[in-house]
């Protein structure tokens, strides 16, 4: 990869991580779990998720409690973000987050962590491959 191919896959990164968040508060899951390899995995303490099919449960659920998405009143914030192109197939990206509920009052920091993503160039465009979610 030369210069101008690495900037570009970078910045397509940075996009997928904030339009992961984006759809996770407000958009369709099935968009969301598009952004995931087919054998992705989504790695949270004590609810793990592999394949974007159990990805998309476990997104439908914490929407059905409320806890995400549409009417939660709550954000996911990502900050920090640092991207490695590692060739035009592979990269990492680790960032921070932070969960925000009652945002339509008076928002709390509800919660903190860092993702550890690893990505997969695939089908033309990046996906995540492993989302390693770790509080805080």
């Amino acid at each position: 990869m030369d210069a101008c191919e690495r900037l570009a896959a970078e910045l397509e990164i940075r996009s997928l991580v904030a339009t992961v968040a984006h759809l996770a508060d407000e958009g369709d899951l099935g968009d969301y779990v598009e952004l995931y390899t087919a054998d992705g995995r989504w790695e949270f303490p004590g609810a793990p998720r592999r394949g974007r099919a159990e990805i998309l449960t476990g997104a439908r659920e914490r929407r059905a409690q409320g806890l995400t998405g549409p009417g939660s009143a709550s954000r996911h914030v990502i900050t920090t973000l640092s991207v490695r192109v590692i060739d035009d197939h592979a990269a990492t990206a680790d960032s921070y987050w932070l969960f925000l509920s009652n945002t339509t009052t008076t928002p709390v920091v509800a919660s903190v962590g860092r993702y550890r993503d690893e990505l997969r160039y695939e089908g033309g465009r990046w996906r995540i491959a492993r989302r390693a979610i770790t509080l805080g």
